[in-house]
């Protein structure tokens, strides 16, 4: 059995490792409604260079940002490294089992979804669970950009963030010094 972490708060260290290994995401739950959460972080996620897969049955052969949807994740044709759940907590259990059946390093449950049992489950499977938490928002406060619009990143420091091309800040968040 897998020692299970504490699910109430997750360091920086164990988010961004995270945030800085994964290439691929499946977003289970993703809307193509451009004001839904779901469909900001799929397209920030893109933007910054994450190989973006949305998932949702309703919309299966359709496509979101110009990606193509699948109705499940074991209908995804090529490995997906983290399962981003944008799905109620009820629905994650059955979701991350999914996710260990298709190879899944990391089953991420969004804000408000939180699931015990399918943490452990995950776990169990050697799986990285983080839950509750955004990763658009975890990117952007890790990488300092969340910094810019003024928002508080429990981080004191003199160090201006790392820049990638074009302004972005693909996947530096991995190189940060202070992390």
């Amino acid at each position: 059995m897998t020692d299970h972490i504490n699910h109430d708060q997750y360091s920086d260290s164990y988010i961004s490792n995270i945030l800085g290994s994964v290439k691929s995401v499946a977003m289970v739950g993703a809307s193509a409604n451009t004001v839904r959460p779901s469909f900001f972080v799929l397209r920030y996620l893109h933007e910054k260079g994450f190989k973006v897969t949305p998932v949702n049955n309703r919309l299966a052969g359709t496509e979101i940002i110009k990606q193509k949807v699948y109705a499940s994740l074991e209908d995804i044709p090529y490995p997906v490294d983290m399962v981003n759940i944008f799905r109620n907590s009820e629905a994650a259990y059955e979701i991350t089992k999914e996710a260990i059946s298709i190879g899944a390093q990391v089953v991420w449950m969004q804000l408000r979804v939180k699931n015990i049992e399918a943490a452990r489950m995950a776990e169990d499977a050697g799986l990285r669970v983080v839950m509750n938490r955004c990763p658009k928002i975890e990117y952007g406060r890790l990488s300092g950009e969340i910094g810019w619009a003024g928002v508080n990143t429990r981080t004191l420091t003199s160090s201006r963030p790392l820049l990638a091309p074009k302004g972005y800040q693909h996947r530096l968040i991995k190189s940060r010094k202070d992390v």
